[in-house]
């Protein structure tokens, strides 16, 4: 059954707050889980340490959904909390793969959340089991999980055995790690996902994005390095940086186009404005004859009016987006989808009635969508639709977190630019070049992952491929016996 919306999906977000004193961090954790919102939306859960004693509760569903005034008063007090929001690239949607997990182990306890996505999980998965070791989820954080707790039976300290768990694990991790005294942030070498520090005056807090640090009340102090670990506990913060290589660090700069808040700063850089960046470009690139720039709203906005001042043409407002339908907003039929766009988005027909407009998206990935918002301004009045991307075109798969596992829905990779435009029912179509999108973030100390529009990864792919690649293993290993 198709969704409605054909956008690049993400998979987590992560938040852990660490204060000097008990207090309400379970509340502090959901105002920033609220932030983080857009970053996941199939399930979340709050972890909370009082004393070396962990309460967690998780579900399937929004954060205003999952957590009531009656559930959080449930998970008490305490020093420490770690939060998660997921939208699942490894593993099905289900409330057994919600996050943060939480282990139990010889030398006390552990709870996990986790943004990205390994490329060696399947291997240390198989590694694992065949040692006895038994998976109840079918998500590659438990493969950290137990890597880490494996490690931490032979090491000194929560965060030695962190940094020797990181020597095993490949692809993208950003993770939050509540211990019974401590609160660890671990980003991977290559620092594919986001994850920054900010500071209370009691406490420290890290989060996949500096909007939710806002929503907790800290403030940022700096992100997490690729491969550092940051440590807070009643000492303070420290860091360890055995695990910082030197390598070629890369961002997934479909953090600046699409997945970040606009309101964020992600490794230096304020995304509203890496937006602009990529309107701008886009102007000069693709340059049109047309009355009206507009945007398809949220992502879109920010590059419409980067496009806008570049090119001269006056921006407009042309969608009013009903905010009450989710993103899991499907219908049964053709028909039925086609009313659902006019109810998730509604064109006004003072913008563009009689008029040449210049459409602005983050991105095509299925051309589902684009298709049916062009209609939507044809029927409007619109005289002429030239559609813009400030994405270059999605080409390939994405191994690192996001939901693009194969080339076979990329609507990009069957068809030639006439093609499209003849498909999309636009006058014209253009694509942010690959040359231009790595200049989106232009203060930014690390590299762009650009392997979606180019085929080249930072890092070697998996082996074993596909969301629920467990699932489907389970299903046939029953086959067999």
């Amino acid at each position: 059954m198709p969704c409605l919306f054909d956008s690049i999906h993400e998979e987590c977000g992560v938040f852990g707050i660490y204060t000097n004193e008990v207090s309400d961090v379970a509340a502090s954790t959901y105002y920033g889980l609220y932030a983080l919102q857009h970053r996941g939306q199939e399930s979340c859960g709050i972890a909370v340490n009082d004393d070396g004693i962990i309460a967690c509760h998780h579900d399937v569903g929004l954060v205003n959904d999952v957590f009531t005034n009656e559930t959080l008063s449930k998970l008490g007090m305490g020093k420490i909390a770690v939060g998660h929001v997921r939208y699942g690239t490894t593993g099905a949607n289900s409330r057994g793969n919600a996050q943060p997990l939480v282990v139990n182990h010889i030398k006390g306890c552990m709870a996990l959340a986790h943004n990205g996505n390994l490329t060696n999980d399947h291997e240390l998965r198989e590694e694992l089991e065949l040692n006895g070791s038994i998976f109840r989820t079918t998500s590659d954080t438990e493969v950290i999980s137990y890597i880490i707790t494996r490690e931490r039976i032979t090491s000194k300290s929560i965060e030695e055995a962190v940094c020797r768990a990181m020597r095993r694990l490949k692809g993208a991790y950003s993770l939050v790690i509540m211990s019974p005294q401590k609160l660890i942030a671990v980003r991977d070498p290559i620092g594919f996902r986001p994850l920054c520090i900010g500071k209370l005056d009691n406490g420290y807090v890290f989060a996949s994005e500096s909007c939710a640090l806002d929503a907790a009340g800290a403030e940022l102090v700096r992100d997490v390095e690729p491969g550092e670990v940051v440590i807070a506990d009643a000492n303070g913060l420290r860091s360890i940086k055995d695990n910082c290589i030197g390598s070629k660090t890369a961002l997934c700069v479909f953090e600046h186009i699409y997945f970040a808040r606009p309101d964020s700063i992600i490794d230096g850089s304020y995304v509203h404005m890496a937006r602009q960046r990529a309107g701008a470009f886009l102007a000069l690139e693709h340059p049109v004859h047309a009355d009206v720039v507009i945007g398809v709203p949220d992502s879109g906005i920010d590059a419409a009016i980067g496009y806008a001042h570049q090119s001269g043409i006056p921006y407009g407002l042309g969608f009013i987006k009903n905010k009450y339908i989710g993103r899991t907003f499907i219908q049964p039929t053709q028909a039925d989808r086609e009313k659902g766009v006019r109810i998730k988005l509604n064109p006004i027909k003072s913008t563009v009635s009689g008029k040449r407009v210049v459409l602005i998206d983050d991105s095509i990935v299925r051309g589902t969508t684009i298709t049916r918002i062009v209609k939507l301004l044809r029927d409007a009045g619109a005289v002429e639709v030239h559609v813009r991307s400030s994405a270059p075109k999605f080409l390939y798969p994405c191994y690192f977190g996001t939901d693009i596992d194969s080339q076979e829905n990329l609507v990009a990779w069957k068809h030639s630019d006439e093609e499209l435009t003849a498909i999309f029912g636009a006058d014209s179509i253009g694509f942010l070049s690959t040359e231009n999108v790595v200049k989106l973030a232009d203060n930014t100390p690390l590299g762009f992952c650009t392997g979606c529009f180019t085929g080249k990864y930072p890092c070697e792919t998996p082996k074993f491929k596909g969301k629920n690649k467990y699932v489907r293993k389970i299903s046939e290993s029953r086959t067999g016996e």
